[in-house]
């Protein structure tokens, strides 16, 4: 089988790489490098399966491949807010161009959506079929709403075109080979919490997220991308945290000294979000396995080692 990875310099491309590779698949990796890094996929360079390519997904690109898995855009709203207008068209001219792509090729395709889709939800916990409470005219837009014309894109080619398609909805996830100016909490509060600053919470603390281990959510993906299943996907876990205890977890895992700080509330930041995974469950006979304390485990080493490697 030969996949073709967007974004797959990236933090979730990356580590779905790493899992195709061990399956002994071929690999094109697509990535123009403005989050992603191709230090991440260092330990593949001399595997004969892996193809790297520099490449700009708002341009159209001829290639081959049996499968594409589309995870091209910058997810984090540090990143995203960067350039609002290109991360827009990341998400529209970027689907638009793969959808042709895996047309011509006759290539099942798997779009990676977000809970972004949902917004500031207003039904908790989030099942595929809620519409969301999104606001089209605010910072976060550029986001939220590029994935859901992507989405969108997606629906309009199985209809028009009888592509075959995969859409998976992603909760917030996290592990190894986030960037440490992520800008997520989970990294910031390890990179703050290392460096024995304070650790920055934006409201009282009381807004909640449920936190995904990153390989957790991959087995998702290969899931979906295998099943039969042509509709949206939740893939998260459902245990739901607030943001101050999470910061009160990793003080204690990483240093006790570090204080707490309050800021106010982003505009249109969600103030609860958990997924209902009972589809992922049935159709996909999948749930998350690492616990928040393993996973954050393994993620504050991988920073302790990024971090001393960087002096």
């Amino acid at each position: 089988m030969r996949n073709l990875v967007t974004g797959g310099a990236g933090f979730l491309g990356s580590h779905l790489i790493d899992k195709l590779l061990s399956a002994g698949e071929e690999v094109v990796s697509l990535d123009n490098y403005f989050t992603g890094s191709k230090s991440n996929l260092k330990k593949w360079f001399n595997n004969n399966k892996l193809e790297i390519i520099r490449h700009d997904i708002t341009q159209p690109i001829l290639l081959e491949a049996d499968r594409i898995w589309h995870l091209a855009c910058p997810a984090s709203p540090i990143h995203y807010q960067n350039n609002p207008i290109k991360t827009a068209k990341t998400s529209f001219l970027g689907t638009y161009n793969m959808l042709g792509l895996a047309k011509r090729l006759n290539a099942r395709f798997l779009l990676a959506s977000t809970s972004e889709i949902y917004g500031n939800p207003l039904v908790h916990p989030q099942k595929e079929a809620y519409f969301g409470n999104v606001n089209t005219i605010g910072p976060r837009s550029c986001y939220d709403e590029g994935k859901r014309i992507a989405e969108t894109l997606c629906f309009d080619y199985k209809r028009m075109h009888n592509s075959d398609i995969r859409v998976v909805r992603i909760f917030n996830t996290y592990g190894p080979r986030m960037l440490p100016n992520d800008g997520r909490v989970v990294s910031n509060f390890i990179v703050s919490a290392i460096s024995g600053n304070p650790l920055t919470i934006y409201g009282d603390g009381s807004q909640t997220r449920s936190f995904c281990y990153v390989d957790d959510l991959i087995n998702g993906m290969l899931k979906l991308m295998n099943s039969n299943y042509d509709l949206p996907v939740n893939l998260g876990n459902p245990d739901e945290f607030t943001v101050k205890d999470l910061a009160k977890i990793l003080i204690k895992k990483v240093n006790p000294d570090v204080k707490l700080i309050y800021k106010n509330l982003p505009e249109d930041d969600p103030l609860r979000r958990k997924p209902d995974i009972s589809i992922a469950k049935e159709v996909l006979n999948w749930e998350p396995s690492i616990s928040l304390s393993d996973g954050l485990d393994k993620t504050i080493k991988y920073f302790k080692d990024y971090l001393k490697n960087e002096k």
